[in-house]
């Protein structure tokens, strides 16, 4: 049975997360830290000059990108895809990928999967993947 209600969150009071000096980023719908199911979805930051070491990964859940400002490339699937303000990225489940900033300023975008739970979704990174 599922307890979800209406919700109304604020970016400002979610807790601030981060892979340090790749990408951070605040959830701000997820079932273990708010009334809802199905979708969870939250903000993220990429800084000009932020290291892609190490930010190369997947996942089973599809995950949905749209760009709020800046501009970058997402890299899918061994393709760069350039996106800018308004862009809109679908990546499906299970398929290598990561976002880069290419600009000068802060690239902000927003993050959606459907899961119930930002804990449901399991994150593989290419040297795990290869055993090592």
């Amino acid at each position: 049975m599922s307890i979800a209600t209406p919700y109304v969150g604020h970016e400002d009071e979610a807790p601030t997360e981060a892979w340090e000096g790749i990408v951070s980023w605040r959830t701000l719908i997820s079932a273990d830290r708010t009334p809802t199911d199905t979708l969870t979805m939250g903000s993220a930051e990429i800084a000009a000059g932020a290291s892609e070491a190490g930010a190369l990964h997947r996942h089973a859940a599809a995950e949905i990108y749209y760009v709020i400002s800046g501009a970058g490339q997402v890299h899918i699937d061994g393709v760069d895809h350039p996106v800018t303000a308004g862009s809109a990225v679908y990546i499906p489940g299970g398929v290598w990928h990561f976002m880069r900033n290419t600009g000068d300023a802060m690239l902000k975008l927003l993050y959606v999967f459907a899961v119930d739970s930002f804990t449901d979704v399991v994150y593989e990174f290419p040297e795990v993947a290869a055993g090592g």
